[in-house]
């Protein structure tokens, strides 16, 4: 609220789908980024920056999880829709309040543009989870799950989209984050700040760490 008051824009960086965007009471955001920033947009709702995954890409990670043994969700802009569940991916939507949705047109779904993939896995099987894709890459924050987004995407990239967006320099933007999917956001602004609770590879780019999420 206060740096509103100076007006200064908010903007909330998230893995997040837009349908899990948190809310703060008295809290108006200027822009959302979420997916890790493969679909970005402003508070009326204006497209600002879209990344899709290549059709090619989602059928090559569907069929390398089916592989793997492992289950699966693709992020639309409008559906979280999933192939099964395991213990790993159902405590990872639990991380955002959510249950995971085995969708009995999950095939459909995954036609259309696909903006995150959403897989159980550990950082063993990262390289076997890309197999054969030509443009995606893991943005991981847990050891036992990760994001799958375009490979020219992420946080960073959608920041300086953001900043040309509206007229700004590095040098104004500040950004706080405590996963190692914020180190290429931390890396994009003029001030990086890690929570106290970050990785030690957050907090080693951050130009300063300020106290814990929890506090």
């Amino acid at each position: 609220r206060r740096l509103r008051e100076k007006g200064i824009r908010i903007c909330i960086a998230t893995g997040r789908s837009p349908l899990v965007v948190p809310k703060f009471d008295g809290v108006e955001f200027d822009a959302f980024l979420t997916y890790n920033g493969s679909y970005c947009y402003d508070r009326e709702g204006k497209t600002l920056f879209s990344n899709a995954l290549s059709h090619a890409d989602v059928q090559a990670l569907i069929h390398n999880a089916a592989a793997l043994g492992r289950p699966l969700s693709v992020a639309t802009k409008d559906r979280l829709a999933s192939n099964g569940k395991d213990d790993d991916l159902v405590e990872y939507y639990a991380f955002g309040g959510l249950e995971i949705q085995v969708a009995d047109d999950f095939d459909k779904v995954a036609e259309d543009e696909v903006y995150q993939v959403l897989m159980s896995g550990r950082e063993e099987e990262y390289s076997r989870m890309l197999a054969g894709t030509r443009h995606a890459k893991i943005a991981a924050w847990w050891d036992r799950a990760v994001d799958i987004i375009p490979a020219d995407g992420g946080k960073g990239i959608t920041i300086e989209k953001i900043l040309e967006a509206y007229g700004l320099d590095k040098s104004e933007a500040m950004a706080f984050g405590d996963g190692n999917n914020d180190i290429a956001m931390l890396e994009a602004v003029g001030t990086g700040v890690a929570m106290g609770n970050a990785s030690a590879q957050l907090k080693a780019v951050a130009q300063a760490v300020c106290p814990s999420a929890a506090e």
